[in-house]
Parts: structure tokens; sequence; C-alpha cells
């Protein structure tokens, strides 16, 4: 089973955070479980301030399968997901936790993050968020 690790998670794991999200990225890499979206990768690299250390982040992602680009339809859908929420009073504070959220719900992917937007996501979706047991 792929899953989907959020920009939030993927930061932590590359400065060198240990906590239960980067321990299950290292596992799930360890296992090939871990699947990339294109929003992911370009917020992270695009914070990497040292050269080096983004040549070896982007190499790193590079070896990692990818969901497709996303489609009208996927943009549509997490248009649809901003305005749904907004509709509830709910601002999400990047429209691109949309974009990964919607990924997520549309592949059928579990995702793990560190970001309080997911959160109000998934208790409006059927977005599915990995918990530690």
């Amino acid at each position: 089973m792929y899953r989907i690790f959020d920009t939030s998670v993927w930061i932590g794991y590359f400065n060198g955070v240990k906590d239960h999200r980067t321990d299950f990225l290292d596992y799930c890499l360890e296992n090939d479980q871990v699947c990339m979206i294109g929003v992911i990768v370009q917020e992270v690299l695009q914070g990497v301030k040292i050269d080096s250390k983004y040549d070896s982040i982007k190499s790193h992602f590079k070896n990692l399968p990818s969901l497709p680009a996303p489609t009208f339809e996927l943009y549509d859908g997490s248009a649809q997901l901003y305005r749904l929420l907004r509709k509830k009073g709910i601002t999400i504070r990047k429209a691109n936790d949309c974009l990964i959220a919607h990924y997520c719900i549309h592949f059928d992917m579990e995702l793990c993050h560190a970001d309080f937007d997911f959160e109000q996501i998934t208790e409006n979706t059927s977005l599915k968020i990995w918990k530690p047991i």
C-alpha cells in the first residue's frame, strides 16, 4: 500500500527530526510504500537553501514512484474541496493542501502530515489520515 507524506513531514525528515511521523516515513521508504505528488516535490525543493542538499533531495525524490500530473478534473476537484470548506466557514491556508488532499481522496491513499489544515479537511471529507497506533 502506497502512502503520501506531506511536505510538513518531509521537511522534518530532511532536517533530522525524529518523531513518529518521520519514523513512519523511514519505515515506508524501506518497504517501498511511498508515492510522490509533484506539488510536494515542488514545495520541499523550493525551500532548500543549500545547493548540494537540493541535489541530494532531488535525487532521492526522482527514485520514488509518482502519481500522474494533475488533470483538469483533479484541479477542479481541489477547487470544489476548497469551496466546500469555505462554505462551512473553514479557510485552508494553502490551496496546495486542497490539491494534496484531493489527490489522496481521488487515488484512495493515506496521508501522513504535520499540518492542522489536513485535520480540518479530514473532518469534512473522506480523506484518510495515518495515525500512530
